[in-house]
Order: C-alpha cells, then sequence, then structure tokens
C-alpha cells in the first residue's frame, strides 16, 4: 500500500500549543516515523550556547521517538541545520555519544536563522518504529 493511502498519525507534544512552535512535530505511517526537534525543553524555555542546545535537541529526539515506538538506534536519517556551520564539530561529538556504529546518514545545513530568536540548531530525523508505541 503507497504511503498516500495510509493513515498518518500526528503525535503532539503533550500540552503543546501549536501556535507556540516550542515544541516538537512527530508523525507515523507505515512503520516510519519521521520527527522534527527543537532545543526547547519541556518548560519551554532554551538553552544558551551550541553544546547545551545540541544536547537538548538529541534528548528531545530521543523522547519523541520512544513516544513514536521507536528508539535512536532505529534512526536511518538526520538533516542537522546550523546557524553557524563551524559548530557543527561540537554536534558531531555528540552525535557520537547519542549513537552507536553504524550511525545513521545524514546531512548537514548552515542557515541563516532559524524560527525562534538565539536557537542554534534543528534537526528532523526518519526511523523505523519499532514497538506499537
Amino acid at each position: 500500500m503507497a504511503l498516500a493511502q495510509q493513515a498518518v498519525t500526528f503525535i503532539p507534544e503533550p500540552g503543546a500549543d501549536p501556535e507556540a512552535a516550542l515544541y516538537s512535530d512527530t508523525a507515523t505511517a507505515g512503520g516510519v516515523v519521521w520527527t522534527t526537534q527543537i532545543p526547547t525543553s519541556p518548560d519551554g524555555t532554551m538553552p544558551d550556547g551550541i553544546e547545551a542546545q545540541s544536547r537538548q535537541v538529541l534528548d528531545n529526539l530521543r523522547y519523541a521517538l520512544e513516544r513514536a515506538g521507536s528508539c535512536l538506534d532505529h534512526v536511518m536519517h538526520m538533516t542537522i541545520y546550523f546557524t553557524d556551520m563551524t559548530e557543527r564539530a561540537v554536534f558531531n561529538e555528540l552525535y557520537r555519544e547519542y549513537f552507536s556504529a553504524p550511525r545513521p546518514v545524514r546531512c548537514a545545513l548552515g542557515v541563516n536563522q532559524l524560527g525562534i530568536p538565539g536557537m542554534k540548531v534543528e534537526l528532523t530525523a526518519t526511523a523505523a518504529v519499532t514497538s506499537a508505541g
């Protein structure tokens, strides 16, 4: 069955206000989860600095995948957006901490700005659903 014919389930963050854009977007269909993560904590605050924001965005990814019935080990592809590509090395160190080999395929892009002032990193990921979630 083609993906367009399958039901897509959108998984909102608990208590998320769609107008606030301070939460992740996650959807599942056909055994696949797609998610976009930003570096905000559950209380809506955003840490300063690339290391803290990278850790937060990866923690948010882990949480969103678990809620969707997946995990970091089943991430197939990630696209990471940076407002300063020289900070990519900091993210890469954490990437090696969060993901074991073989690590997901990934792409990094430099952008002028992201959706919230002060945000330095954002990512999208595609993963296999591994449980009923």
